[in-house]
């Protein structure tokens, strides 16, 4: 699982917010993943958190490697951001 919080730079908020609109539906549908859900802060509209969950490690490696991911995150995102905070998170129990 990964918890993925970014920040807008100032006046990119809404850039950001439609890159992420057109980013989780390819992500989705991608086989391995499991959730890939974007939200934004309702009161900080450059704050946005991801919350994303893949099957295994190596749907989260094709995640990574597929060209929605290198064009829209890499390509396009990024250069947008502030801050971007990725952490990974193991669950406790079995589902």
């Amino acid at each position: 699982m990964l918890a993925v919080r970014w920040r807008a730079r100032p006046g990119a908020e809404e850039e950001v917010a439609a890159l992420l609109a057109r980013l989780a539906p390819l992500s989705r549908a991608e086989p391995g993943c499991l959730q890939y859900d974007p939200h934004r802060d309702p009161d900080d509209p450059r704050a946005f958190f991801l919350f994303e969950r893949y099957a295994d490690e190596a749907a989260l490696e094709r995640h990574a490697a597929s060209q929605h991911f290198r064009e829209l995150v890499l390509g396009q995102a990024l250069p947008l951001l502030e801050s971007r905070e990725r952490v990974r998170y193991v669950p406790l129990l079995p589902d």
